[in-house]
């Protein structure tokens, strides 16, 4: 058996728990320390690691957890705005990273830690679950393997429930969270970079708040976070990517569904319930030649997490990154992208434009709506 990796976590609120009872699934995993400054959130962590709790240190703050823990990787599951200060502590140090999407809530900071984690010689890992999907891996693979034939065309669309509630309300507010174009739908502007395997040029978002948190306020403040939106984004190998995002649609048979559009076949995927679906052109008037397949999910990577067993997988391909030398499939870099890609969106959407990736390259505010 491979040598246990002792891990940190920073952060246990919903995906802290989430990364703890997936981790908890491998023998080779040892859950030593948790930093949080709200008591209730560590009490909840602690109450999950059930007997191994009394060994486990507990601190307010990722300072003190990286100065006085003995942790070989740490998990950063902080709230978005401040995963640069989470990530200070850690930038010099040989401690291996995962950090949860989005790298970070502001572009400026994400090229910073971008930069620094170039230069270091541990793992930095970003938390991209959507990628690790069983069914979307699948997915992933067959369009890379030539299925559709020549890739021109791919559409996402997640009809989902409304951000959940979190200590503090901080995702009700851009400010922390970036804008929901950065904090969800960098997910998507990932797979999107992973599938069509090039670099977005320019990106267009009509997007805007119309019916979640309308009557909500804080401390005499309104959310500002968008509640629906289409995206489209032109890649620079000329394929074309549109996401339809819409979070007040909870009642959907599936969350998340993709289709990959090439010269030879359609491919689909959706999740629920892990289908996939391929469509493969026909002579006109000539009968169609469906094929539908279910991809197996175990069911204890099921009952981990809340994204159809994508954590699992991930922490398995980051344990192998760490014991094994296995290739980081989530760098900084990509993080970095994702979230221009979301800030492009975010500003299109405000300013009601098209927005050119070239036009962040240059240092300057990302100004977010009041």
């Amino acid at each position: 058996m491979n040598k246990r990796v002792r891990f940190g976590l920073i952060g246990t609120g919903l995906m802290g728990l989430e990364h703890i009872r997936n981790l908890l699934l491998f023998p080779e995993a040892e859950i030593v320390a948790l930093a949080d400054p709200t008591p209730s959130s560590l009490k909840f962590a602690l109450g999950l690691l059930g007997p191994h709790a009394d060994s486990v240190r507990t601190f307010a703050t990722a300072e003190e957890l990286v100065k006085h823990a003995k942790i070989d990787a740490v998990v950063i599951a902080s709230p978005n705005h401040v995963h640069a200060h989470s990530l200070k502590p850690l930038m010099a140090s040989k401690i291996h990273v995962l950090c949860e999407k989005p790298l970070c809530s502001d572009l400026e900071d994400a090229k910073r830690i971008a930069a620094q984690a170039r230069d270091r010689e541990a793992v930095f890992w970003v938390g991209m679950e959507y990628r690790y999907m069983p069914p979307a891996t699948r997915f992933i693979q067959d369009v890379h393997d030539g299925r559709v034939g020549r890739l021109r065309m791919l559409s996402m669309r997640e009809h989902r429930f409304p951000f959940l509630p979190k200590v503090g309300d901080w995702n009700r507010f851009a400010a922390n969270t970036g804008g929901t174009m950065v904090e969800k739908c960098c997910h998507f502007f990932d797979l999107m970079r992973l599938i069509v395997q090039s670099e977005a040029v320019r990106v267009y978002c009509s997007g805007s708040m119309d019916v979640n948190h309308l009557d909500e306020r804080y401390d005499g403040r309104a959310p500002d976070i968008i509640d629906n939106a289409y995206t489209i984004v032109d890649f620079a190998n000329g394929v074309r990517a549109s996401l339809d995002l819409c979070m007040f649609a909870e009642g959907s048979e599936h969350q998340e569904e993709i289709a990959a559009i090439g010269d030879k076949a359609k491919l689909e995927v959706f999740v629920p319930p892990g289908e996939l679906v391929f469509s493969p052109r026909v002579p006109l008037g000539g009968p169609k030649q469906v094929e539908r397949e279910i991809v197996p999910v175990p069911e204890a990577a099921l009952e981990a997490g809340a994204h159809f067993g994508a954590t699992f997988f991930q922490h398995r391909a980051f344990l192998d990154a760490i014991q094994n030398g296995g290739p980081v499939e989530v760098t900084a870099d990509d993080g970095l992208k994702a979230v221009a890609i979301g800030a492009a969106a975010e500003i299109s959407a405000r300013e009601k434009r098209v927005v050119e990736l070239a036009e962040l390259d240059e240092p300057r505010p990302v100004h977010r709506r009041a």
